[in-house]
Parts: C-alpha cells; sequence; structure tokens
C-alpha cells in the first residue's frame, strides 16, 4: 500500500479533465466511494477506457466510471457510466504479471446509444513507441479527496517492461491514471502512454509511480475490445 511523504514535486488538485475520470463501485442507485482512475481512448464504437487490469480484478457489486468527476456542485458534468466488460491480457489472468497491469472497459448508460466518446471526446491510445524520457502529465483520482491530482514530469524506464513517473501525491485511488503525452493544452487530451500500475501495483510510495510499458499485449487485448464491440 501507499503511504504519504513529503516530495519537492506535487500533484496539484485542478478541476479535471472530460475523458479522465474515477471508477465507483455502485451500491443500488447510489455511487460508493470511488476506488481507481480510468480514461476514455478513441475506439471505433467510442465506448471503451483504459484502466490498471488490478483495479477490476476481483471487483465485485456494478462499476461505474464518472468522467471529469469533480465532487463539487455537478460531480458528475458528463453523466455515470456503467462498465459492462472487462477485457484483461492472458498473462493478467494467469499470474498478475506486473508487465501486463492494465485493461480496458466497454461503458454504456443504460438506456442510451451515446457513446462515451461523443460526449467527453478521448485519448489516443499509444502503443509500441518509446517512451523513456518522454514528458508525460499523470492524472489521477486519490481516495482521500474529491478532485483530481496532476502533474507533469519526464518518464524513465528503470527496468524491462516498467516506466517510472516521479511527482508527490499519487496515493491509493490513482492507479490506473493515465500517463498522457503530447497534451493538448485546449482540449486537454493526449496520447495513453501508460496507465498506473505494474510493479508494485504502482509503487509503495506517492512519490513514485509506475506502468507497465503499452506494448505489443496491450495492443492485441486493444484489437480484442474493438473486435468485441
Amino acid at each position: 500500500m501507499r503511504h504519504l511523504t513529503s516530495t519537492s514535486r506535487n500533484g496539484q488538485a485542478f478541476a479535471g479533465t472530460p475523458a479522465v475520470g474515477a471508477l465507483f463501485i455502485t451500491s443500488g442507485d447510489k455511487l460508493g466511494q470511488h476506488f481507481c482512475t480510468a480514461s476514455v481512448i478513441d475506439s471505433p464504437a467510442g465506448d471503451l477506457a483504459i484502466t490498471a487490469a488490478h483495479c477490476v480484478t476481483g471487483t465485485s457489486g456494478t462499476v461505474d466510471f464518472v468522467p471529469g468527476y469533480n465532487g463539487g456542485a455537478r460531480p458528475t458534468p458528463y453523466g455515470v457510466w456503467t462498465v459492462t466488460k472487462v477485457y484483461v491480457d492472458q498473462a493478467w489472468r494467469s499470474s498478475s504479471n506486473p508487465d501486463d497491469d492494465f485493461a480496458f472497459l466497454r461503458i454504456s448508460q443504460p438506456g442510451s446509444s451515446v457513446p462515451v466518446e461523443d460526449v467527453t471526446g478521448a485519448e489516443e491510445l499509444a502503443t509500441g513507441a518509446s517512451a523513456s524520457r518522454q514528458l508525460v502529465q499523470v492524472i489521477g483520482y486519490p481516495n482521500s479527496s474529491n478532485e483530481p491530482v496532476t502533474c507533469q514530469n519526464w518518464l524513465r524506464e528503470p527496468m524491462a517492461g516498467q516506466l517510472e513517473f516521479d511527482c508527490g501525491g499519487y496515493t491509493d485511488g490513482t492507479s490506473g491514471g493515465p500517463f498522457l503525452g503530447e497534451v493538448n493544452q485546449n482540449t486537454g487530451q493526449g496520447m495513453v502512454i501508460g496507465v498506473i500500475g505494474g510493479y508494485q501495483q504502482g509503487g509503495y510510495t506517492p512519490q513514485i509511480s509506475y506502468s507497465s510499458v503499452l506494448g505489443a499485449n496491450a495492443e492485441d487485448l486493444y484489437k480484442t475490445a474493438v473486435a468485441d464491440g
């Protein structure tokens, strides 16, 4: 588990961005506590999101995704979307391989045929490209706050199959938060290079976050999710 300590560079609370949101376990018709982060990614049907596999493995009950969640007077500005199917890689399913700690979610709103991407826009999925030393913005929803945090820093690749992002404030709940490259400052959208997870399920301290490299396995899983739509 992560624990709070201080660091010279910290994620700052902000108002959020439409395509990134929080995952909730829903009880009845009420949202419960948010527990992880996810982001809408571009897809032909416009109904996919990405998060960490460890966020959605072994969960029970209905999981809802709230894009742009801000906990304010209008905390669900883009609606509440139900996760109808979860896609994880075989290597994760068989052994929880930290190099495969990513998952795709199919999401929809009951009674509506409008895809989430039409409402929030979407991040691009980047697989197979070298991410080492790339500048990224990372967004996550700490369990202790209803506001997301964001921070920019350069990625490192400290070991094969893993990316590292150093910035404080990424506590429990930020897992699944996207590593976004080439962010458009007008739209807030960029390319998902990774998601908080992987080694140590994203890191034991809030100052150091990890992600599985999104390589061939992630690309194949994305294609599976698209074909299943």
